[in-house]
């Protein structure tokens, strides 16, 4: 029996986005394998009980946290203790993480493997870029170079690793997974309805209203694009990352309020919804790993627009229209490219939903988990 612990700040999708559905898809998958048991350590951020229902047969277990904007743990280091004693490895997400750097040292007190996959955090960009500096001096730096192996969810993270002085050549890339259960149909009428949404051609946003997402650089795009479209619509999903007011007076400024929508965080049979009621899925992200919201839409068989900055360079393998320069007139350029051919979409749909499934599904991915893990007890066991 291998008996896995898998650590991540936070499963609620609100908070942890795709590292969180990573960390969740993940350990389900490994749980119910033959064999194999799965524990998720996390904090008791906005727990959320019908998702770690969703989780079984994985466990979770979820310490108190005392300072929700730095997610710091309040108490539990003899849990932690005890999960590292009972693990045979132990997978660590993100970078930026009190919670990562407690069990791992606890790990290497026990000498316990563990497996680092950052997600595409290495880099320090964004807010509390000081506070990162002094983690990595004091502990991020080592964290890396001391585990057993190191996990990309894409090629582009490969010169970060090697920045932390980790050779490209010792990184394994596994990609994001989807399960397609979670995606079955779901009343697209119903949800128009909800949302108030015109049945019209949509143009959809996944994700935080967060700079780093690129909302705004969609917003202008399709403001450039929307005389020539005019049934067109923009619809963001997802909660708000600082940028909402912006987007709302940008949206306003424009005079397309009545064609720019946001909605809130959407999830479960809703979220399936969406990605059916759209023509297409745009990720704009200025700097991503891999985008899984991309391949959730693919699931559904709704195509998508990424930038090169989102790690999935893969993309093109279907169409090199569907990725382009992180910047206002590449999205603009792939907008009109895609929306204003009318056989565009209907090509690539069926293309993009089958390069999905045979690629991205976590039956297709998950037994490099487990080859890796197996690989790594041997080593262990033989020392």
């Amino acid at each position: 029996m291998t008996n896995i612990l898998n650590v991540n700040s936070s499963l609620d999708l609100k908070l942890g986005g795709g590292t969180a559905e990573r960390t969740f898809q993940m350990s389900r998958f490994l749980a119910q394998q033959d064999n194999v048991q799965c524990t998720v350590l996390t904090l008791d951020i906005d727990a959320n009980s019908s998702r770690i229902q969703a989780l079984l047969p994985a466990r979770n277990v979820a310490l108190p946290c005392l300072w929700r904007r730095f997610y710091l743990p309040r108490a539990g280091w003899r849990t932690i203790n005890r999960l590292v004693a009972d693990a045979d490895v132990i997978h660590l997400m993100g970078h930026w993480s009190v919670l990562n750097y407690l069990v791992c040292f606890a790990a290497r007190r026990a000498g316990k493997p563990y497996v680092v996959c950052p997600a595409g955090a290495l880099p320090i960009f964004g807010r509390s870029v000081i506070l990162k500096r002094l983690f990595n001096f004091l502990a991020g730096r080592a964290i890396i170079q001391n585990a057993s192996a190191w996990i990309a969810v894409t090629v582009s993270e490969l010169p970060h690793f090697e920045q932390y002085g980790v050779a490209p050549a010792n990184v394994l890339v596994i990609p994001n997974g989807v399960n397609e259960a979670d995606f079955l149909l779901a009343d697209q009428q119903e949800f128009l309805e909800k949302y108030r949404l015109p049945d019209a051609p949509i143009v959809l946003f996944m994700g935080r209203l967060n700079p780093i997402k690129g909302p705004d650089l969609l917003l202008q795009a399709f403001t450039r694009v929307s005389a020539q479209l005019p049934a067109l619509h923009l619809v963001f999903i997802g909660p708000d990352g600082g940028m909402l007011g912006q987007l709302i007076q940008m949206a306003t400024s424009a005079g397309l309020a009545q064609r720019v929508h946001f909605l809130g965080y959407v999830g479960g049979v809703e979220k399936s919804a969406a990605y059916r009621c759209a023509s297409l899925l745009v990720v704009p992200s200025r700097q991503e790993a891999m985008s899984i919201v991309a391949i959730e839409a693919g699931i559904c068989g709704t195509p998508v627009l990424l930038t090169d900055q989102c790690g999935f360079g893969k993309v093109k393998e279907v169409d090199t229209r569907l990725e382009v320069p992180a910047t206002l007139h590449g999205l603009e350029m792939g907008l009109m490219q895609l929306l204003g051919n009318a056989n565009a979409l209907t090509e690539i749909a069926p293309m993009w939903k089958s390069f999905v499934k045979q690629h991205f599904t976590w039956n297709a991915i998950g037994p490099e988990y487990l080859h890796l893990y197996k690989r790594i007890q041997a080593k262990f066991q033989s020392t």
